[in-house]
């Protein structure tokens, strides 16, 4: 049985991240089924929203939104109705509930969330000591990290730590090779939080050889070896062991997941730093 498609469409008059996240992960649950994504951000005016519901007319298809104005929603609403799309502000629920519960009434601020505050700021600077500490990079100044990801090849170290960094931890990841050792300030590190990141020896081999197929490198090599990649995990995990530093195994998790549990252990880690 072939896949479905429907036409989805997200119009938001910010960035169009907050309705993007929604929709994958409540679409993500329906299998067999695929959304066609038409994405709208920064609609703030009533010329923008008109081109918008064009677009809809010609495809029309469940309909999703975020559009603090309400003369805009409903506008949106009105076109939705007469074109027979199913239509859902995605906030409102949200918004609703937080009313009732405060007692005061939202301000209709249009991409609030991205505000240049504070909080911002701390994302931009960990991203830049991030790409700046990729991969064992400038590890004299390690002890200004809020993470440090130490593995083997392949361990998602990098992805791992910039998502992190868009979180706002300042996180460096650290190559582990058996017979080269860690750098000695890592090992006397205090203030960051260290975490091992391992992962079976087959899900290692197949990312190789599909790192080794894009650059078009000879494949007849111990870095494909199954029982070389073994003894490189078995070598990352005494190492954490040793150093009591807590190892995360990632064959089966998302970026996304690992990131969590690395926060989860931060959260711990910070208060234990600060009660020191």
């Amino acid at each position: 049985m072939g896949r479905s498609y429907f036409h989805l469409h997200l119009v938001s008059d910010s960035t169009g991240e907050t309705l993007i996240t929604v929709a994958r992960a409540a679409a993500a649950q329906y299998e067999g089924v695929s959304a066609i994504e038409h994405v709208y951000p920064l609609v703030r005016s009533t010329a923008q929203l008109e081109r918008v519901i064009s677009e809809i007319e010609q495809a029309p298809g469940i309909v999703l939104y975020t559009l603090v104005e309400p003369e805009l929603a409903s506008r949106l609403e009105e076109a939705c109705r007469a074109i027979g799309s199913p239509h859902l502000s995605v906030l409102a629920p949200v918004h609703a509930l937080l009313q009732s519960y405060l007692g005061a009434h939202s301000t209709a601020r249009p991409g609030a969330q991205h505000m240049l505050n504070a909080e911002y700021f701390k994302r931009i600077d960990a991203m830049n000591f991030t790409l700046l500490h990729d991969d064992g990079q400038l590890p004299h100044d390690i002890e200004e990290a809020d993470v440090v990801l130490v593995g083997i090849s392949r361990t998602s170290k990098t992805p791992t730590s910039i998502y992190l960094a868009n979180r706002g931890l300042k996180t460096a990841n650290v190559p582990i090779v058996p017979g080269v050792p860690v750098p000695s300030v890592l090992e006397k590190a205090r203030k960051p939080l260290i975490v091992g990141l391992v992962a079976s020896p087959e899900r290692i081999v197949q990312i190789r050889q599909n790192r080794l197929l894009s650059l078009k490198a000879d494949e007849d090599t111990d870095y494909t070896d199954r029982d070389r990649v073994a003894e490189e995990i078995a070598f990352s995990r005494r190492l954490c062991a040793r150093h009591n530093w807590p190892i995360i195994d990632v064959t089966r998790r998302s970026i996304e997941e690992t990131a969590a549990a690395i926060l989860d252990l931060y959260r711990d880690h910070r208060l234990k730093f600060i009660a020191v």
